[in-house]
This record gives C-alpha cells, sequence and structure tokens, in this order.
C-alpha cells in the first residue's frame, strides 16, 4: 500500500513531525493566498468558509509533499491552497460554471467596448462585441442576476455610528402586531363600505368634502342646495356612518355621545343602514387586500330603502 510522503506508513493517517512542521511554518501562506484571489471572491462565498478551505488545502499540500522532486514547499503549497478555495466557491454556488463562463464573458465585453469608446457602453455594443443579439444578452443577464446571492450579515452602513448590515435594512425594526395591522385593514373596509352604501347626495357630499377636496360651495351649486344646507347633510352622513360603523364593532354609545334618534323613521333609517353595512362584505374579504366586489344582494335591498326613506335633500 502507498502512502502520502508525509504520513506515516500505519495507516493511521497521522501527519508526520516533518509535516507537521511545514504547516507551522507556512500558516502566513494561507493569508497570503487568500488576499491574492480576494477580488475574485462571489459574493455568496463566506471568507471564513473559504479560510477553513485554504488551511485544509496547506494540511493536503504538507501530507503530500515530495522533496525529492525538487519543487519548493511555498510553490507546491501555493498551488494546493489556491486549488482548495476554488473547490470550495465551486461547492457554495449553485449556478453552473457554463453560467459564471459567460458572466467573465460579458464583464470583459463590457470593459473592452468601454475603454475604446471612452464611455459607458449600451447593451446593444456589449451584444455586437460578444457576437450575440441583444435579446440573448438580457436572458444572460437575467439569469446573472437569479443567481446572484447576497448575504443578510454583509455591512452596508452606518446608523448613529452603529453599523448596519443589508439584513437590518430588509428586516422591519419596529414591532408590529398583525392583529393591529388586520384591525386597520378591517376599519379601513369598512369606511369603504360605508360610504359606498350612502344615498347618492350624502355620498357626493362626503366624497367631494373630505376625498376631492372641493369646498362647500362647489358642492351646493352641484347640488342645487344652499351651503348651509351642505353642512346638514355633511353631518347627516356622517352621522349615519358613526352610527353603521359603531354598531359593527359593537360600541356602546352613550346618550351625551351620540344623541338618540328623534323620530322612528331616523331609527329605522340607522338600523337599515347598519344591516346595509354588515351584510355590504364578508369578514375575508375586508381582511384581504383584492378589491370589493359588488354590492351583496341584501345591502343593495337595505340600500334602496335608505333612498326610499332618506330625508328630503
Amino acid at each position: 500500500m502507498t502512502t502520502a510522503p508525509n504520513v506515516d506508513a500505519q495507516g493511521s493517517g497521522r501527519l508526520s513531525d516533518e509535516a507537521r512542521q511545514l504547516i507551522e511554518d507556512n500558516v502566513p501562506l494561507v493569508r497570503h493566498v487568500l488576499y491574492q484571489v480576494a477580488t475574485h471572491y462571489p459574493r455568496h462565498a463566506d471568507r471564513e468558509e473559504l479560510a477553513q478551505a485554504a488551511a485544509l488545502g496547506l494540511v493536503e499540500a504538507a501530507a503530500r509533499f515530495d522533496a525529492a522532486r525538487g519543487v519548493p514547499f511555498e510553490r507546491w503549497a501555493s498551488v494546493r491552497v489556491r486549488g482548495a478555495i476554488v473547490d470550495a466557491v465551486r461547492a457554495l454556488d449553485f449556478a453552473p460554471r457554463s453560467l459564471r463562463a459567460a458572466a467573465r464573458e460579458t464583464d470583459t465585453a463590457r470593459q473592452a467596448v468601454q475603454a475604446r469608446l471612452g464611455r459607458v457602453p449600451t447593451a446593444t455594443e456589449i451584444a455586437e462585441e460578444m457576437g450575440i443579439s441583444t435579446r440573448e444578452l438580457h436572458d444572460l443577464e437575467s439569469k446573472l442576476h437569479r443567481a446572484l446571492v447576497l448575504s443578510l450579515d454583509a455591512p452596508c452602513g452606518e446608523d448613529d455610528g452603529d453599523p448596519l448590515t443589508l439584513g437590518d435594512n430588509l428586516v422591519e425594526s419596529s414591532d408590529v402586531d398583525p392583529a393591529h395591522i388586520l384591525e386597520e385593514r378591517e376599519l379601513s373596509r369598512y369606511l369603504g363600505d360605508a360610504l359606498q352604501l350612502l344615498p347618492d347626495r350624502l355620498r357626493t357630499v362626503i366624497s367631494g368634502y373630505f376625498l376631492e377636496g372641493r369646498t362647500s360651495s362647489d358642492i351646493a351649486q352641484e347640488l342645487g342646495v344652499t351651503e348651509s344646507r351642505v353642512s346638514q347633510m355633511r353631518s347627516e352622513a356622517l352621522g349615519l356612518m358613526r352610527a353603521g360603523l359603531s354598531a359593527q364593532f359593537g360600541a356602546d354609545q352613550a346618550p351625551a355621545q351620540a344623541p338618540a334618534p328623534a323620530s322612528s323613521k331616523a331609527a329605522y333609517r340607522q338600523a337599515a343602514y347598519a344591516s346595509a353595512l354588515a351584510a355590504q362584505s364578508s369578514y375575508a374579504a375586508r381582511l384581504s387586500r383584492l378589491p370589493a366586489q359588488r354590492v351583496a344582494p341584501a345591502a343593495e335591498q337595505w340600500s334602496a330603502d335608505l333612498g326610499q326613506i332618506s330625508v328630503s335633500a
């Protein structure tokens, strides 16, 4: 059985004293080779992992070194260490080697055209330099972007003197309560439903005043009423919406906060509006980000009733 020159012949795999001495004497060589190839590191490669691979390459070089061949150990070890780093990079890279070769070819063509023209080249000029079509170049660059891997621990600036990583910029630093987000989403959908269910003239007042930034005089001119009547209609619509929303959330309103309806007609109107609002959309629809669907049949009937009993404006 043949063994490496600097491994004992008993088959235990232990390094000889000479090999250990070579490793101890040439530890700085690992760092030197790493610095040499630093510019060629892919972004997804962890330097510490590559340093470990380089150290193992030094151990393998010491185990297989044969002084009788007349090659200095430093030269032999440099080749083995560099090869170990390359193997580690390939193991970490999920993109095929052909894609990496195409990336180097693209960079070479870009640099050549830029040096010749003295400016940043266009995609068409790079494609012509490579002898491919612009579409093929775009497809290649798209594949390269998909193969790009970034470390979330990579430094990317500072915040008040504290170092920031890429992960710090991607993750929301403040604590967000999911329940709070759902409540806001449901309330927003309720508000949209409440506006949609208002009688036409009241909806025109609320939309124009709060959403379109129109003045009371503009709205009054459109509806053919006085500005004071527009103010009354705005208060009427807001009261109706407030009562409808309170009914959905089960809020108990004290008489001092919400005056009782003055007539059975107004009471029925508020009850009809609240029922229509409850039937307007489902719970799942209110929590989703999908656009509002058509009014539910029950809500359509309540809306029609509201229009019939609406106070004349």
